[in-house]
């Protein structure tokens, strides 16, 4: 067992958005994404991969396949990989993203069960 404490991850910096690895296990993997306001996550896809979004504090918009929805403190998001991602923190305070990417198995593993 791992345990940690998501506000060790919480960083910021003026110059961009920050990305901080708590846990790479197999096919998972769980960050932090931390944006100052007016900081942003460029559109881009996770191929082959669920992606899962909990705001941890803040507000901001996420944009998936160029539809934009309002996110605040505590709400979860889903994705598949497949779908192009992107985020703004348009807000006036500090936003944090508690992000996991789970690879799909494949249809080895599959046939396996």
């Amino acid at each position: 067992m791992e345990k940690q404490t998501v506000r060790t991850f919480q960083e910021y910096s003026e110059e961009r958005f920050t990305k901080r690895v708590i846990f790479k296990k197999g096919e998972s993997t769980a960050f932090v994404l931390n944006f100052l306001p007016g900081q942003q996550l460029p559109p881009h896809k996770h191929p082959g991969t669920e992606v899962y979004l909990y705001v941890l504090c803040g507000t901001g918009t996420i944009s998936i396949d160029n539809t934009e929805t309002a996110v605040s403190d505590s709400d979860l998001i889903h994705c598949s990989g497949e779908e192009q991602l992107a985020f703004s923190n348009n807000g006036s305070e500090p936003v944090s993203l508690y992000v996991v990417l789970n690879k799909l198995p494949g249809e080895e593993y599959a046939k396996n069960i």
